[in-house]
């Protein structure tokens, strides 16, 4: 059988993407490219400079506290701005922070960035899934969602793996110690800059007008609802709390992979960003066939329940075994499927609301999972440094089975027919 043409629904879907919705994939792409460098050693290069890992897991949680502050606050700014420029000026606050987190050193000063960036990033990321949804429809709204999740990572892929080379190129020009804090600075600020390109697909989007449903007999008027009913409606609730299981279980142990495989297995830095590279590209083509299985599997909720679920015996692979290449393993196959699966459940979120509340449900569900992001990241540089990495493996193993098992409860009886979305986008192009 032709692989190529297995998979052509989707690239015939693809060709069907409207002109903003396309720009925006061009975007993520370029920021992907650009930013892997930051994931990748930020860590090692706080550790580098000597600072403490209770200090990294401070910084790393600061943006998340941030986001539990300000989430509802930029959702309800991105309403009010328009998507599009809300992604503009949260893309480059977001770019400026990090930045001059990487060039300071006074640690309140550093926290202070930090905060600062999870507030743009929270702009920023919020407006995503709307602006999705105005540049959609029915026929390419699944696969524009997973194409925005599986851009970054493939992108990714490329930029982990020429970043894994950098910190030995900048020691090589600048005589640099290997591996010194200030190789990796090097590589941070280099990052930062260049992911500003995407500042130039961004530019050129053209957001569309919305036109919501007018009074029909099937759809009668009803009064606009106060931002608070929408917070704390059961349905945006229920939406919310697999967020709330998923991010603390993340935000204990996900950041930290570097610092995981570095130390207990000693992988150096170009193998860690083959690694991560390896790991990216995975992610993304996994993203691009997910939409193909969804109807196989039943529907969006049914295939996020099945893939987090398969995950998590990978998740203790990963954790648990002795011999690096099992490891190595576990960490690929896990982070395939607990992402291949998160898109679909955000375009069911959008699909679940209505347009002119999706701000406030996005911000919700936002603002539930930097819960878990606010002081998971402190708590797992304690527990690193007292029993290392052991307890957060299992704890993040019975968080995810927690949030699986709420998605399924709350959501199983829809999984097959979800509600049509109470938006017609009409694209001005």
């Amino acid at each position: 059988m032709n692989l190529l043409a297995a998979f052509s629904p989707q690239t015939n879907q693809i060709r069907t993407l409207s002109r903003p919705a396309k720009l925006f994939l061009l975007t993520i792409l370029c920021d992907g490219l650009f930013f892997s460098g930051w994931n990748l050693f930020f860590n090692l290069y706080i550790l580098a400079a000597g600072y403490s890992r209770e200090f990294l897991g401070m910084v790393n949680a600061a943006p998340s506290v941030a986001a539990l502050l300000f989430s509802v606050p930029m959702g309800l700014l991105s309403d009010r701005m328009g998507r599009k420029r809300a992604m503009l000026l949260g893309f480059t606050l977001g770019t400026i922070t990090p930045l001059m987190l990487a060039l300071v050193h006074q640690p309140a000063l550093m926290l202070v960035m930090a905060f600062l960036w999870g507030i743009a990033g929270q702009l920023y990321l919020l407006s995503q899934a709307p602006f999705m949804m105005k540049v959609s429809d029915d026929t390419n709204r699944v696969l524009l969602f997973s194409l925005s999740f599986g851009m970054f990572p493939l992108a990714s892929a490329l930029g982990n793996a020429l970043a894994g080379q950098l910190p030995g190129v900048f020691s090589c020009l600048f005589g640099l110690e290997s591996g010194s804090a200030a190789a990796y600075q090097a590589v941070l600020v280099t990052s930062l800059i260049s992911s500003l390109a995407a500042l130039i697909p961004l530019g050129l989007i053209h957001e569309p007008r919305t036109e919501f449903q007018t009074e029909t007999s099937l759809n009668p008027a009803r009064p606009k609802r106060s931002v608070w009913s929408i917070l704390i409606r059961p349905l945006t609730l229920k939406l919310s709390m697999p967020n709330l299981m998923l991010g603390f279980g993340a935000a204990m142990l996900i950041p930290y992979m570097n610092v995981f495989f570095a130390e207990r297995h000693h992988l150096n830095d170009q193998a860690l960003g083959w690694l991560f590279s390896l790991s990216s590209l995975l992610i993304g083509v996994a993203s691009f066939i997910a939409p193909r299985l969804v109807g196989n599997l039943g529907g969006k909720v049914r295939m996020v329940v099945v893939g987090q679920s398969v995950s998590l015996a990978f998740l203790l692979m990963l954790g648990f075994s002795p011999l690096a290449w099992l490891a190595v393993i576990g960490f690929l196959v896990r982070g395939t499927l607990m992402n291949m699966v998160a898109p679909l459940f955000d375009a069911f979120t959008m699909e679940q609301t209505p347009a002119a509340e999706q701000g406030a449900v996005n911000s919700m569900r936002g603002l539930a999972w930097n819960v878990g992001w606010a002081i998971g990241p402190y708590i797992s540089g304690v527990v690193q440094a007292r029993h290392g990495f052991a307890p957060l493996f299992i704890a993040t193993a019975i968080l995810y089975g927690l949030a699986n098992m709420l998605t399924w409860i709350f959501f199983r009886t829809i999984s097959r027919e979800p509600k049509p979305p109470a938006v017609i986008a009409q694209e001005d192009l």
